[in-house]
């Protein structure tokens, strides 16, 4: 922890940006998140965009940010294609103290990264997450889509604490860590999270937030609300067809994450969720579909088909983890990332010297 109280008493910690991409089909939503960042109040050290094992894609943001090289960074993902093994390419290449994740398809407020740094004041903080919108594609919440399923669509959802609080685990879309975290408890477990779009799995950061903590027993994890991003919700995840098949996802990734780290720990706060959120979410539907109000009856039953299709998930993703004996690794990020970091850095080095 020594390290982390250094930083603490040398003032905010610099701050390297990392933006997992994978498809041009969000080129607009790229650009759009590398503005809201060289927008920030407190300006980031560096942003980092590693691109998934897409040539083309990396190639064309290379030509894009060739003129500001020294703020913006494109590299190649060092390890197996997905979420995981990208995030660990850029905390090997990350020059910061602390290393803070976009998704590509959101936007931070201008203030994101100076609550992030506030968060960081305290040297026991190990990581800092914030609060994130869903934008929808529709303009408007679907009447069904209860908000304590929010996560389903990778933001923040009714029943997490107001303000800036302990928790267990952040959200990975919006969350930053210390460099000193990951040297602690290694980097995201790869065969786990997401791979571009296949299956929607998570859990990756509640892994690696669980595993930190049992690496460092006093480390502080917070959420602070003020730390704002807008993500974008595509019309094809308002549908009740994407709820079900993310809720059932969710469940083989908690089974993966509850044979790694225990079921005490993989399932603590999910106990807490599932017996007081969910439950108040239900009545708030019925008593809506009494009052007539829009909608009140789907998100009860949406409610009771997400639990139901998360806890069947949750079976067959144990009896396949029991068979096959885990289902994912962790490995130091540092190693998974540094090769493609140099690599990546020559590459541009070269091209530039040809633009």
């Amino acid at each position: 922890m020594r390290a982390a109280t250094d930083a603490a008493h040398a003032g905010p910690p610099d701050i390297s940006v990392v933006i997992c991409v994978y498809t041009e089909d969000r080129w607009e939503d790229i650009l759009a998140a590398v503005a809201s960042v060289r927008a920030q109040s407190r300006p980031a050290a560096e942003t980092l965009l590693v691109v998934d094992h897409n040539p083309a894609l990396r190639e064309r943001l290379v030509r894009e940010f060739k003129e500001s090289r020294a703020q913006v960074r494109v590299l190649a993902n060092a390890g197996p294609r997905g979420l995981s093994a990208g995030r660990n390419t850029g905390i090997a290449a990350a020059r910061g103290e602390v290393v803070a994740f976009l998704d590509d398809d959101a936007v931070a407020e201008r203030d994101w990264l100076r609550h992030f740094a506030a968060g960081y004041a305290d040297p026991r903080v190990m990581a800092v997450g914030g609060l994130t919108m869903p934008a929808w594609a529709s303009g408007r919440r679907p009447d069904w889509f209860p908000e304590e399923f929010d996560w389903v669509v990778g933001c923040t959802y009714k029943g997490i604490p107001a303000g800036r609080v302990r928790v267990r685990n952040v959200l990975g879309g919006n969350a930053s860590f210390r460099r000193t975290a990951f040297d602690a408890a290694g980097g995201f477990a790869t065969g786990i999270g997401r791979d571009g779009d296949k299956r929607p799995l998570g859990c990756e950061e509640t892994e690696l937030c669980i595993r930190l903590g049992k690496a460092l027993p006093d480390a502080v994890l917070l959420i602070d609300d003020r730390a704002v991003i807008h993500h974008k919700v595509p019309g094809s995840r308002e549908r009740f067809g994407y709820f079900r098949s993310r809720t059932y996802a969710e469940g083989l990734s908690k089974a993966l994450v509850a044979r790694s780290v225990g079921a005490g720990k993989g399932l603590e706060s999910e106990r807490r969720y599932t017996s007081r959120v969910l439950p108040a979410g239900v009545l708030r539907g019925l008593r809506d579909a009494v009052l007539g109000r829009p909608g009140g009856a789907g998100r009860a039953g949406a409610i009771v088909t997400g639990v139901a299709a998360a806890a069947g998930g949750y079976v067959l993703g144990s009896l396949r983890a029991r068979r096959s004996g885990g289902g994912f690794s962790v490995a130091p990020a540092a190693a998974e990332g540094a090769a493609a970091a140099g690599e990546a850095g020559d590459r541009e080095g070269r091209e530039g010297a040809h633009a």
